[in-house]
């Protein structure tokens, strides 16, 4: 837990990352770039919540803004901080996809 702002965040502070660019695949997954310059995946699926159901919606998925480095939907109603995404998420290469497909 860190604290910025006085604003309390859950789980370690990781060094200013955001979300540069993203790409919504098949079955809630997304395809991100981090300012780290690191493409990682990020499974939708797995957010707990009601404030995540609506993700569960493809056209809600694919209607998001990325603001100052955060995902949002829903006009700003949903986020997912950069720092969650990334640590919730998986290495991905050209070669792992090559795997996953083939």
């Amino acid at each position: 837990m860190y604290i910025i702002d006085d604003v309390c965040y859950a789980g370690e502070k990781t060094q200013n990352i955001k979300v540069k660019e993203a790409k919504v695949l098949r079955g809630g997954m997304l395809l991100l770039t981090f300012s780290t310059g690191e493409q990682r995946l990020f499974d939708t699926t797995l957010l707990k919540g009601s404030a995540f159901e609506p993700l569960k919606d493809e056209k809600v998925l694919e209607d998001f803004n990325i603001f100052h480095g955060v995902m949002t939907w829903m006009n700003g109603d949903i986020d997912i901080a950069p720092e969650t995404m990334y640590a919730d998420s998986y290495p991905y290469t050209a070669q792992s996809a090559s795997i996953a497909v083939g």
